[in-house]
């Protein structure tokens, strides 16, 4: 049996996800079929880089990151993904820019 390798040290789950429902996102790179994607052949394109689609799931992997369900709108599949592997369509604003109410 193989070990299971972790690609990284940082643990997500220790703060809030990073995208929320039903936001719209980009993929970051291509994304293929690992051969966990029912229907389709190891290999087959799941996502191009640069495709738009929305957050519909959200779930954890490994008690160590966050999962995105996206449903991809030009391909149609929905697929699971890290925030490392999307970026959002719009510019968030950062909650420490916003005053506080009643500050001068």
């Amino acid at each position: 049996m193989s070990k299971i390798s972790r690609d990284s040290d940082v643990v997500e789950l220790t703060a809030p996800p990073y995208f929320s429902y039903g936001e719209k996102v980009r993929a970051k790179r291509t994304i293929r079929n690992d051969g966990t994607y029912a229907g389709k052949e190891i290999g087959d394109v799941l996502a191009k880089k640069g495709e738009e689609g929305y957050v519909v799931s959200i779930g954890t992997f490994l008690q160590q990151f966050y999962i995105y369900g996206v449903e991809f709108l030009d391909s149609g599949n929905r697929v699971g993904m890290k925030r490392k592997e999307l970026e959002a369509v719009f510019v968030r604003e950062e909650m420490d820019e916003l005053p506080l109410p009643g500050a001068v």
